[in-house]
């Protein structure tokens, strides 16, 4: 809690008084305000803060590690359209398939392969390749027609809309820190146009494993060149980034977008952002 006093004619608090359990005295506070509540009686007037950031140190981050899907763009609409797009395309070209396999019967597929291949399961690549592979077969077509299949599908998928504050934030970051994507899709940065923003990317498929597995965050680091305490996650997942980045050792900025409860399962994120484009006030004040 923060809670600043002041005169009754003042608009503004003299006084700021940060109280939590979590600090040290030399530990540096960076706080935003989202809303101001007061408390008044016949002699005094207090207001209380409250706040989004969790309040802990950073100044010590030198490199950060960023989730992509649905922390830089909304994702699901994506999927859809892409997966809607390859259907037709597969109606079109190979109608044999579509006349044997609705849309819902080719997620069950995956599914069905995911489990198969549990070894692989992270790799939606593979996942998505064997699937038509499989339904190609089924509907007595070679696989030759995977490889085509494929790009009709990425192409749409790589047509995301990113968030506005995403590039101005991270043109400002990369200055300071080394910025590492962390991804369990299979999204293609240079294909989206933000590739110039990251000095490295990390993908599921590539690490062999996906978030919140540590070894995809303890390749990440290695990335950024940083050691483990001194990298920051940032990502929107409670469990796949939060959860998993601090069991790795790294601290953790979650991206709550839609203004939802933390889960009580997980321990607290280091930091609590709406969007990536305050990641610059959060980490700039902890640098002074």
């Amino acid at each position: 809690m923060i809670a600043g006093c002041c005169e009754k004619n003042q608009r503004e608090a003299s006084l700021l008084v940060v109280i939590s359990t979590q600090l040290d005295e030399t530990e540096l506070v960076t706080i935003e305000i989202q809303r101001c509540i007061n408390i008044t009686d016949s002699n005094h007037r207090m207001q209380v803060f409250h706040n989004e950031y969790t309040i802990h140190d950073m100044n010590n981050i030198r490199a950060i590690t960023m989730d992509l899907d649905d922390t830089l763009w909304e994702i699901h609409p994506v999927i859809y359209r892409a997966e809607r797009r390859l259907y037709e395309w597969l109606g079109k070209h190979y109608p044999r398939i579509t006349r044997k396999f609705s849309r819902d019967a080719i997620v069950e597929q995956r599914k069905t392969i995911a489990l198969e291949f549990p070894q692989q399961a992270h790799d939606y690549t593979f996942l998505r390749r064997t699937v038509l592979g499989r339904i190609g077969a089924f509907a007595n077509y070679d696989e030759q027609f995977v490889d085509e299949a494929m790009e009709v599908f990425d192409e749409v998928r790589n047509d995301v809309v990113v968030f506005p504050e995403v590039r101005p934030a991270l043109e400002a970051l990369r200055n300071n820190y080394k910025l590492i994507a962390v991804t369990n899709g299979n999204s293609n940065l240079q294909k989206i146009g933000i590739d110039d923003l990251f000095h490295d990317v990390v993908s599921a498929s590539a690490a062999g494993v996906a978030k919140p597995a540590p070894k995809i965050f303890d390749i990440a680091v290695r990335a950024g060149g940083a050691r483990t305490h001194e990298t920051l996650h940032v990502g929107d997942h409670p469990q796949i980034d939060v959860e998993g980045a601090r069991a790795a050792g790294l601290q953790s900025v979650w991206v709550n977008r839609n203004g939802q409860p933390w889960p009580k399962e997980f321990a607290k994120p280091d930091g609590i952002v709406t969007h990536v484009g305050q990641l610059q006030s959060l980490l700039g004040a902890a640098r002074k």
